[in-house]
């Protein structure tokens, strides 16, 4: 084994780039077709191993591959034929039980219980992009493994943060789109008589996700609409659906006190019961194949006009109605002390963050005693993020929360809140 698959899979992963590596390049062909039957001679040789054998042997690959950018090669063994894809997605488990990274659908996972996964972000201010990678610091060598990408776009009325699986596709219409955050300035109401709600302040962001975040049925479209999509503008194959999973909002400065940025998050998608003995979070499995399989019900004509999708933030904001009366989790700031010596405010990121910055913050959970959460998971750290140098910033998640749901949170961090500061 040693001398034989595992090494020149190794070789193979060694000799490839893999900071210019997209998504794509990397992730899992979804079986749509039945294989031709020059695919089945190709691959009879594969197919044809005694299962007992195959099994052991693709344990040992994904046991041995511990880390990016070596874990490829787990990719790279389901890519194979079928029956190894089947195999290694048995074998590979979720970020939870075994806080590794593997599979994309991974990124929307919660993370591992006792640690925590450790990744940066990349800040590219020329672009208004922003970069996640798995990885205690930026490699020299260019060979940092990309999670996600998000890129900011500025509107009339709000500022969304578009997060993407790979660096050169921020498309709605598009299977690379996972979620978005929202900042809110202004947005209509069609009652009453068209009340306009502000933010100007910028302090209130929504979490969106494209996927339905709950065990449960599919959503049905709602009529009122504050952002439509004509069906000739968006695949009717692609998931373009948004659900909001989650709200954040910075506290108000008002007497400008000393201190770090206050904030809370209210995690729609994640109750409060998984944080407690025995609880457990929603662990999605795979993607939407299509939006068909999420909307089946023929879509509307309103007067004569084509057909529209209608994703209105309201539509979508509440839990379906099988989780609707279950308690939220809500994240709260942790506590930081004041340094008497150094005269500031101080938090123990354990080596993590070493530059003095507004936008520093862990986040733990804010629960009541009603609710018989233990003490230390109280103060267990669930999210931290930090600076470290000019445009690299640590990032640092755990159990409940997903790769997707912490980057959301970060991102909000980098717009100007005068008003917070």
């Amino acid at each position: 084994m040693k001398d034989g698959i595992g090494n020149m899979s190794k070789r193979v992963g060694e000799g490839m780039q893999w900071r210019g590596l997209t998504r794509s390049q990397t992730a899992i062909v979804p079986d749509e077709a039945p294989p031709s039957s020059t695919d089945s001679l190709h691959q009879s040789q594969w197919t044809n191993l005694p299962p007992e054998l195959l099994l052991d042997i693709l344990r040992r690959v994904e046991e041995s591959e511990t880390s990016w950018p070596a874990r490829a090669v787990v990719l790279f063994c389901a890519s194979v034929c079928r029956s190894w894809r089947d195999i290694i997605r048995e074998i590979v488990k979720t970020p939870e039980q075994c806080g590794r990274l593997t599979f994309p659908i991974s990124l929307k996972q919660p993370g591992p219980r006792e640690s925590l996964i450790q990744c940066f972000i990349r800040r590219d201010r020329a672009n208004s992009t922003f970069y996640l990678y798995l990885g205690l610091v930026p490699s020299e060598g260019q060979r940092d493994k990309l999670l996600l990408a998000a890129k900011k776009i500025r509107r009339a009325t709000s500022t969304d943060f578009v997060i993407s699986l790979v660096v050169d596709d921020f498309s709605r219409a598009s299977n690379n789109y996972i979620g978005k955050l929202r900042q809110l300035f202004m947005f209509l109401t069609d009652y009453p008589q068209n009340l306009v709600r502000s933010n100007f302040l910028g302090t209130k962001f929504t979490i969106y996700d494209s996927q339905l975040p709950y065990d449960a049925p599919a959503l049905q479209p709602n009529n009122r609409a504050s952002r439509r999509f004509h069906s000739k503008q968006v695949s009717p194959r692609v998931p373009a659906c948004n659900y909001g999973v989650g709200n954040i909002s910075y506290e108000l400065n008002v007497l400008r006190t000393r201190g770090p940025r206050r904030l809370h998050c209210v995690m729609n998608s994640i109750p409060v019961s998984s944080i407690q003995e025995g609880g457990t979070a929603f662990t999605p499995t795979s993607f939407p194949h299509s939006f068909n399989e999420q909307f089946s019900s023929p879509l509307p004509n309103l007067k004569g006009k084509e057909p529209f999708i209608d994703f209105s933030s309201t539509s979508f904001s509440k839990p379906p109605a099988s989780v609707q009366g279950v308690e939220p989790l809500v994240l709260k700031n942790k506590a930081p002390r004041w340094h008497e010596q150094l005269q500031c405010w101080c938090l123990n990121f354990k080596g993590r963050v070493t530059v003095a910055s507004v936008k520093n913050f862990q986040l733990v959970a804010a629960v009541d005693p009603s609710h018989n959460v233990s003490e230390a998971e109280q103060e267990r750290v669930i999210l931290q993020f930090g600076k470290i140098g000019k445009d690299i910033f640590t990032m640092d998640y755990s159990y409940p929360l997903s790769a997707f749901q912490a980057f959301a949170i970060c991102l909000s961090s980098f717009d100007t809140k005068p008003a917070c500061e």
